[in-house]
């Protein structure tokens, strides 16, 4: 009786865990240097999350996504990029070479946070929230490759989802920023 009733306290605990996460703002991640970054600063702008790799056939939309950042990217938008090494292993790097790679190659001066998983067993909690309709009040999905992007209104809601093939200045993301 006692198992039983310590089963049902975890199942309760961990769903009262992952109910309370019904808005993006609810979460805190590490930014790709360690630090904590909590997503409640984010409140009042468009954010589009992006899981990216530096090794992929998508990998040259670190450029776009740069330029849309600079364009858009002043007090009501943001980008942060999810490394994640989920797709063909096209994201081997630790934190410091990703962090390297994106400036170096790309400029990149949107945030990056640190390399997570974005599918299966281990996914990020973020990254359940993005994909489970029941969380994010949205939509189920699935995350088809780097690259994909989530779009986040000023209130935190979920609103769009662009696939990964999708480039960064498409009118589909543009029209959703300037609307």
């Amino acid at each position: 009786m006692k198992k039983i009733t310590w089963i049902l306290t975890i199942l309760l605990f961990t769903g009262t865990t992952i109910m309370s996460q019904d808005n993006f703002y609810d979460f805190k991640v590490k930014s790709i240097t360690g630090a904590e970054f909590d997503l409640a600063s984010l409140k009042g702008k468009k954010v589009m999350v992006v899981n990216t790799a530096s090794k992929c056939g998508n990998t040259p939309q670190y450029e776009g996504l740069q330029d849309l950042y600079e364009k858009y990217g002043k007090d009501d938008f943001v980008i942060i990029g999810f490394p994640a090494n989920n797709f063909l292993s096209q994201e081997p790097g630790s934190n410091e070479e990703i962090a390297e790679f994106c400036t170096k190659n790309y400029g990149v001066t949107f945030p990056m946070m640190a390399k997570i998983s974005v599918k299966g067993d281990d996914m990020h909690p973020l990254y359940r929230w993005l994909t489970t309709a029941d969380l994010n009040g949205y939509k189920d999905s699935k995350v088809e490759w780097n690259f994909q992007k989530y779009l986040i209104d000023e209130n935190g809601k979920l609103v769009g989802i662009v696939k990964p093939k999708v480039k960064p200045d498409s009118e589909e993301i543009i029209s959703w920023l300037e609307e």
